[in-house]
């Protein structure tokens, strides 16, 4: 499998408390930083913080300086969910908000901000208006839009993210009734994907707990499931500027472990991955050398356990 090198594959979030015992090496050397760790090995890290809360400048200068070594490296970052779930559009928190994210946007290192919604926000004449207004409320910034109930697949749904330059994340997630299927759309410059796994247990933490990532995260993609979204990749990255391939399913390190395995499959330079990930998963990512050496595991590894991440647990 050959894909644009337009594709740039992340994780969503890089301090997972979980991922120091599966992503990061134990133990640490002095001034260790998790950003500047993974910055080495994936093209793209989507910021879920700020979906609680604005970034505050001074973090963003310094993250900014964790990153440079890789030329290649893209932020994307999460519209805050009082934008979004709570409709609070106030001024203060709003001018906030931008506040944050400007060191990234004037340093070329943001590549969009991704406004994601409920599966309750469906296609109507009201949320129609809403999102044009989000559009032009954060105007400064290339936007992009996750839909997870299919009304929005609509032509005039689509035509309005057109004409009001809206990114459409094109999403995998487990079937639901009315669930935005998968889909290969390209209504910006700006190309999206989010692999959020097939756990069935996601939508119930969608409607009953938001904020809860058990089962949510809790998913290991396979050779077939990449096969089945090669041309889907190839199809939004044909035209697009860019194109973000950003995998939710944090669980174990899997996420890292996915987009890996898809920025070698899509011809990435480099073949090192963290030294602990190759010791977990060593099928997955047999293909990569480990960046320090690898203990031989003394318990079963993450791929022997490999049904907590692939069905309900």
């Amino acid at each position: 499998m050959q894909t644009s090198s337009k594709i740039l594959a992340g994780a969503s979030g890089w301090t997972h408390p979980h991922w120091d015992d599966a992503v990061y090496p134990s133990p640490r050397r002095r001034g260790f930083h998790r950003l500047e760790y993974l910055s080495r090995f994936l093209d793209a890290i989507e910021i879920d913080a700020t979906f609680h809360r604005p970034l505050r400048p001074e973090v963003a200068w310094l993250w900014l300086g964790k990153v440079e070594r890789n030329p290649r490296f893209q932020f994307t970052a999460l519209l805050g969910s009082r934008f979004t779930y709570g409709r609070d559009l106030d001024p203060a928190a709003v001018a906030a908000f931008k506040e944050g994210l400007r060191p990234l946007h004037k340093a070329g290192r943001l590549g969009c901000v991704v406004m994601q919604f409920p599966w309750s926000f469906r296609f109507t004449v009201e949320n129609r208006e809403f999102l044009i207004t989000l559009r032009r409320t954060f105007h400064e910034f290339p936007l992009v839009a996750e839909m997870p109930h299919d009304s929005w697949l609509r032509e005039e749904a689509l035509g309005t993210m057109i004409d009001y330059h809206l990114g459409f994340v094109n999403a995998d997630q487990p079937s639901h009734t009315r669930a935005m299927p998968p889909t290969a759309y390209l209504t910006s410059p700006v190309g999206y994907v989010r692999m959020h796994g097939r756990n069935p247990l996601y939508w119930r933490e969608e409607f009953e707990n938001p904020d809860s990532r058990k089962h949510r995260s809790s998913y290991l993609y396979g050779a077939d499931e990449f096969d089945e979204w090669k041309p889907r990749f190839e199809r939004v990255s044909a035209f697009s500027t860019a194109t973000f391939v950003v995998f939710t399913n944090d669980a174990r390190g899997a996420s890292v472990v996915n987009a890996l395995e898809l920025k070698r499959l899509e011809g990435g330079a480099s073949f090192e991955a963290p030294s602990r990930l190759v010791q977990l998963y060593p099928g997955h990512l047999s293909a990569y050398r480990a960046d320090a050496p690898v203990q031989a595991a003394l318990f079963a590894t993450a791929e022997q356990t490999a049904p907590v991440l692939d069905a309900v647990a």
